[in-house]
């Protein structure tokens, strides 16, 4: 915007903030309005009529060249919105942009897998499967043990305790703290709490009462310790458990899912919004990997987990039923991995744990410029070419570049757009 004197307008999503068409409410039948069609259609309209405080006549699209930007779930919707009105606006840049739908999405986990520090992420490993081990052989007194070791008796769901012992690692929908995702080369946005949980998971110099706590469950895994599960429980103690200020861990302000009048619950909420796109469309549910490979979570979250979220939360209405699960076909439809569209750049970072589920995915053929304008941010996360700084040459060096890179692709298009004949 300041390099080409432009105008920028965040606009706020139907169904989040204060743009909800029923007010506060949002029953499965009036959340039927909220669909990527329809996001994207209001796009559309807004580009045409909007008429901006304080700014002359003469800016609608497409009489003037409206630029789309957006990034992780704003990023597809930039990247579906410009090929479904390729007349409309003239340029979009896409970061992070989740183009491809799956049901399951274990490898959210990857980068962390690949990229955290090896002797922590060895360890959760290892307890994870011990872990699953005990799940396996259905020795439900052991694992009432293993609760108790951090402080979550009372969560009567595996997959709740599961699911709360991972949040300082993440997930891709519901976590109360600072995760992998929040991990930025930005001061200003950066959370470290990640490589805290590490650092405290490796701690050499616990105290004995800590590092005994490795043997508590030996006796049921053949006599092997369990390799730092005492500095992790004692974390989730000390920094996990606090965040239930009531102390009742099993309650749906807690750690408890398991509550479906909870999760009926009509208030319009950003959660609630974004929990019906993923049930409807998106999907890209929180799952372990298999057995066989390294895991960061329990193998018993899986799909049915989050699946039945989607049921307790959206009743069926008289107009409008969630399919069983969720309708990729729709999120999909626009190009998936084979994505292509006019004067469109992706933009990704190669450690966000979004990536297999963009443009650059591990899951798509190898990209090209040629074919279609794009960049990988070298050891990025998600989204980090939006956290620039007033002088980007005081970036660092591949978020410097990406910013360059992203200036001079609107530029180019800019100087092309008087000659193009694409307002006529």
């Amino acid at each position: 915007m300041k390099e080409f004197n432009g105008i920028g307008v965040v606009l706020e999503n139907r169904f989040y903030g204060t743009s909800g068409p029923f007010g506060n409410s949002s029953t499965t039948d009036e959340l039927l309005f909220l669909a990527t069609e329809q996001i994207i259609a209001d796009h559309e309209a807004f580009a045409k009529k909007v008429h901006l405080p304080g700014v002359n006549n003469g800016i609608n699209a497409p009489s003037t060249p409206w630029i789309l930007y957006g990034g992780s779930y704003p990023g597809a919707l930039s990247a579906f919105t410009i090929k479904a009105y390729p007349k409309t606006f003239y340029g979009a840049i896409a970061s992070s942009a989740v183009i491809h739908a799956q049901v399951e999405y274990p490898q959210w986990y990857d980068p962390i897998q690949l990229l955290g520090p090896q002797d922590c992420i060895a360890s959760v490993n290892d307890i994870v499967d011990k872990m699953d081990s005990l799940v396996a052989s259905s020795n439900h007194a052991a694992i009432q043990e293993l609760k108790d070791i951090f402080g979550l008796t009372a969560l009567k769901d595996i997959r709740d305790f599961a699911q709360t012992i991972a949040f300082p690692i993440g997930g891709p929908f519901y976590y109360p703290s600072n995760t992998w995702q929040e991990i930025n080369w930005n001061p200003q946005y950066a959370h470290r709490d990640f490589f805290y949980f590490c650092d405290n998971v490796t701690n050499t110099n616990a105290a004995p009462e800590t590092t005994a706590v490795d043997h508590a469950l030996a006796k049921h895994t053949g006599g092997k310790p369990w390799k730092n599960l005492g500095n992790y429980a004692a974390y989730v103690k000390r920094v996990i458990l606090p965040l239930c200020e009531s102390g009742d861990y099993d309650s749906p302000d807690c750690f408890g899912t398991q509550h479906p009048a909870w999760w009926a619950n009509t208030t319009t909420g950003a959660e609630r919004s974004y929990l019906y796109s993923t049930c409807t469309e998106f999907g890209a549910y929180q799952a372990a990997q298999p057995v066989g490979k390294k895991s960061l979570l329990s193998r018993v979250i899986n799909s049915t987990y989050t699946q039945e979220w989607c049921n307790w939360a959206f009743p069926k209405g008289k107009y409008n039923t969630i399919p069983a699960s969720p309708d990729l076909a729709k999120w999909n439809a626009f190009g998936d991995f084979n994505f292509t569209a006019d004067r469109l750049l992706f933009v990704d970072g190669s450690a966000d744990p979004w990536k297999d589920l963009c443009y650059h995915s591990d899951l798509a053929p190898r990209r090209e410029w040629d074919s279609q304008p794009q960049h990988l941010i070298n050891g990025a996360g998600h989204v980090w070419d939006l956290r620039t700084l007033d002088d980007i040459d005081a970036e660092p060096q591949y978020i410097r570049e990406a910013t360059k890179l992203e200036i001079r692709t609107v530029g180019a298009w800019l100087k092309e757009f008087a000659s193009s004949g694409f307002a006529s």
